[in-house]
Order: structure tokens, then C-alpha cells, then sequence
């Protein structure tokens, strides 16, 4: 059992699992079952809100007026990190790249909604824009507190430990026995503490990050040095190695945040079949992955998948004119 560090309650948790049988049978694969982090509630939910509330912690035992952060303009990330500050009574400063769009919608609107202050990064780096932010801040007399894209430290990503654990009770609870977990990569911080909680609970599965950005032997070493930062800071001794990291890197499509055929007919399938909706950005294609491993016949017939949805369905909105065209 791990011990969780200190947090600033945020998420509605446990988040469900679910079972998918029309996408079962319209794919004709594995037993397909999801993971609902898109039902963690903060500002409209999604796996971030997990690592909020241990970064908010953190931010108000050093005595933060103000959180900063970053993404690009439809981040998830962003959005409830916005949601966050408002929760916890502090100030939020956004750094979203590269310029603001003609119109404001999906995360973006959210971002406004919440209070947030939004800075447009360009073409600048966004890491020394938030150093400046928090210099600001700071001659403003208001203490600032920097979080990394993603929430991807070790006090983010420890808790996806904790939901690995949580998962693990709620697949004895269920008499379930997943064997594997597929879901988006990006930052690297959900995915390093999935790997970490596994190996703390003994979870014998399969871990498949789907990356939605970067090539597998770049996010791997990522993944790796964060799991290994993570197994420390929460005083585990059997930190991750390499073979505990997989990445399959074939969906990129044409990048990131760019909506291709494979997202969109993820995103269409999902809704008609359950009703479920994915984002045009991560679940999109990482979903769209999965489908494409299971049409080649990676999944046995005794295999039972977990999707574990990370959320951000507030983009969709961004994405309408996509969406629908032929």
C-alpha cells in the first residue's frame, strides 16, 4: 500500500470502470472495458485533476498565491490547472503557445471563465516566459509557484501511482484481471506513474502508452527518469527500467494537435457506438491506436484491454468544423 502525500482534495475518485460491448463487437477483438478519468470533475474532468491535487498541496505549504503553467492553446492541462487556482482561492497565469485564435472556444473559453490570465507565448520559450511570470509575481508581492508542462514531476506523476492502486482494488472488488492498460502519453508523467504503481502493487499486465507527440526512444528515457524520480520521492525501492516502459510511436499522423482520419474516425466510432466522447488531441489518437492493434490482431481472444481515459472533451468544441466534414 503506498502512503499518498499530502493533497489538496479536487478529483471525484474513484472514477468507474466501464465496459465497452458494441465497440467489442464492432471491432470483433479483445474484451474492451474504460477507465473514466474524463469523470474527475475539475472544470470539466480529465487525468490532470489527480496531479493537482498534490501539486496545489505542495503550492499552498509553500505559501503560492499564484500558479503558473503551460501548454498550448486547447492544453487540458492548462484548463484545470485554471480550475485549480480558482478551487484553491489562488491566481493563475497560463502560458499557452503559440498565438491566441480568432475565436474562443473549447479549453480556451474554460481558461477565461475560471479567471485565468493567459499570456501568449509565440514563438518565444515558454519555460523562461513563466521564470519572467514569476519574477512579476513575486515584485507584485504575490508568491508564484511554477508547475511543468503536464504536471509531469514527481508530485504529479505520484499520483498515478496512487490510481494504479486504486485500480488494482477496484479489479479484486470487480474480479477483474485486466491484461493490458492502454492509454495517451504526452509528458510522461501519467504514464511514469502508472509504471511506477505497478510495480509497487505487483500488477503482472501490460502497460501500452500511445504516444500523441514524441518519437518512442525520446519519451522513453523521459518516462524512465521520471518513473525513477517518482519511485523515490514516494520512498519505493524497486525503481522502473527500461523494459517496463512501452511506447509504440506509429500514430503520430501529421503531429501534434493535428486531427487526422484515424482521430476522427476514433472519435465518431466511440460516440456511436457508447456514447463515449474522446478529444481530438490525446484520446482521439490514442484510441485510434488502439483500434488499429486490435484490426492487426495484437489482442488475443483471452485478453481483456482497459482504455484509461485521460479526458478533454472541452476541445472537441475547437474542433467542430473537422469533425464534421466528410
Amino acid at each position: 500500500m503506498l502512503e499518498s502525500p499530502p493533497r489538496f482534495p479536487l478529483a471525484c475518485l474513484p472514477t468507474p470502470i466501464h465496459r465497452l460491448p458494441n465497440l467489442e463487437r464492432r471491432l470483433k477483438g479483445p474484451e474492451l472495458w474504460v477507465k473514466r478519468d474524463d469523470l474527475t470533475g475539475l472544470g470539466g474532468g480529465g487525468n490532470k485533476a489527480r496531479k493537482l491535487e498534490f501539486l496545489v498541496a505542495d503550492a499552498l505549504a509553500q505559501g503560492a498565491q499564484t500558479l503558473i503553467t503551460t501548454g498550448a492553446k486547447q492544453s487540458n492541462h492548462a484548463r484545470q490547472t485554471a480550475a485549480a487556482a480558482a478551487k484553491a482561492g489562488l491566481g493563475a497565469v497560463l502560458v499557452l503557445a503559440p498565438m491566441a485564435p480568432p475565436q474562443i472556444t473549447g479549453n480556451l473559453l474554460i481558461d477565461h471563465l475560471v479567471g485565468a490570465r493567459i499570456r501568449w507565448a509565440g514563438d518565444r520559450d515558454r519555460y523562461g516566459m513563466m521564470q519572467e511570470i514569476a519574477e512579476e509575481e513575486k515584485a507584485a508581492g504575490r508568491q508564484p509557484y511554477i508547475i511543468p508542462y503536464g504536471g509531469s514531476n514527481a508530485i504529479g506523476a505520484a499520483a498515478y501511482a496512487l490510481a494504479m492502486q486504486e485500480l488494482v482494488e477496484q479489479e479484486e472488488e470487480m474480479d477483474l484481471a485486466f491484461s493490458h492498460i492502454v492509454f495517451a502519453t504526452s509528458s510522461g508523467g501519467t504514464q511514469a506513474g502508472l509504471v511506477v504503481g505497478a510495480l509497487a502493487a505487483g500488477w503482472e499486465g501490460t502497460l501500452v502508452g500511445i504516444t500523441v507527440d514524441k518519437p518512442t526512444d525520446e519519451l522513453s528515457s523521459a518516462v524512465l527518469d521520471l518513473g525513477r524520480l517518482t519511485a523515490t520521492y514516494l520512498g519505493l525501492d524497486d525503481p522502473p527500467v527500461r523494459r517496463d516502459i512501452q511506447i509504440r510511436d506509429e500514430y503520430l499522423g501529421e503531429g501534434y494537435a493535428i486531427m487526422g482520419a484515424p482521430e476522427r474516425e476514433a472519435i465518431r466510432l466511440v460516440a456511436e457506438t457508447e456514447g463515449l466522447l474522446l478529444d481530438p488531441v490525446y484520446t482521439g489518437r490514442a484510441t485510434a491506436g488502439l483500434i488499429d492493434l486490435i484490426r492487426q490482431g495484437e489482442f488475443g481472444e483471452g485478453d481483456r484491454v482497459l482504455f484509461w481515459h485521460t479526458g478533454g472533451m472541452p476541445a472537441l468544441f475547437a474542433y467542430a468544423e473537422e469533425l464534421l466534414s466528410p
